[in-house]
């Protein structure tokens, strides 16, 4: 059987062909597909359990030889920045993984397409599932290639490490220390798999908006969003 033409330029795109196609398509399988499609028994949920642990060797291999001089916090910190969060969503979205993930109607209508934790999950389930369809070395080369230069993708992302303390520190001369308000818009999902949209107000002037499967996270996507509008040149505080 041939490989559906949008999964083949996924591939070609991720610089990487499958051996056992069913890996793909686990990897590309969020769960909200799999009530509609008894035929389908697994979601991405194992493989993005093992991708994130390849993944986090894969970088902590690569800064260990890359930097040096800098001691384990700083190393750590600087892995954190590349393997969570925003900076994972928008590798998702430079690979257009997006456009292959299977979802349910729901979870389709609704948006899941383009909601980060889905692009976050579906790519380290794609770290996985390359892994088990190959070896380390061959997956650590292929992530590589995904990621670039590490001091570069560093320079453009460590900047909003701590979204929420840039903003504030960029409000409170202004507005002083207690203008920005974070509001939970929605609550959505199982106990276990809860997703949460957050904005974040200046006073009364919504900023931006975030969502993840925490508060936490919801609120440093809705700062990031508010950092990125406000560096725009017409933009005011």
């Amino acid at each position: 059987m041939s490989t559906p033409a949008p999964l083949t330029d996924l591939q070609t795109r991720l610089g990487y062909t499958f051996r056992e196609p069913a890996l793909l398509s686990e990897a590309l399988t969020h769960p909200s597909f799999l009530p509609e499609h008894p035929d389908v028994t697994a979601s991405n949920q194992r493989l993005e359990f093992l991708g994130d642990s390849v993944l986090n060797c894969i970088l902590s291999n690569a800064l260990y030889r890359k930097f040096p001089d800098d001691r384990e916090g700083v190393l750590t910190r600087r892995r954190a920045v590349l393997a969570k969060g925003a900076f994972l969503c928008d590798l998702a979205r430079e690979l257009e993984i997006d456009a292959a993930i299977r979802l349910g109607t729901s979870e389709e209508t609704s948006g899941g397409r383009n909601r980060d934790s889905i692009l976050e999950d579906a790519l380290e389930s794609l770290v996985g599932a390359i892994y088990l369809d190959s070896d380390f070395v061959t997956v650590q080369r292929v992530v590589s290639l995904w990621y670039g230069p590490l001091n570069e993708r560093l320079a453009l992302t460590e900047e909003l490490e701590n979204p929420k303390g840039r903003l504030q520190e960029l409000v409170q001369p202004v507005h002083g220390n207690n203008a920005l308000r974070y509001e939970v818009l929605s609550a959505d999902g199982p106990e276990h798999a809860r997703e949460y949209s957050v904005a974040v107000f200046l006073q009364e002037r919504q900023l931006g908006t975030g969502s993840g499967s925490s508060k936490k996270s919801a609120e440093e996507m809705a700062a990031c969003a508010a950092l990125k509008s406000l560096a725009r040149p017409t933009a005011t505080l």
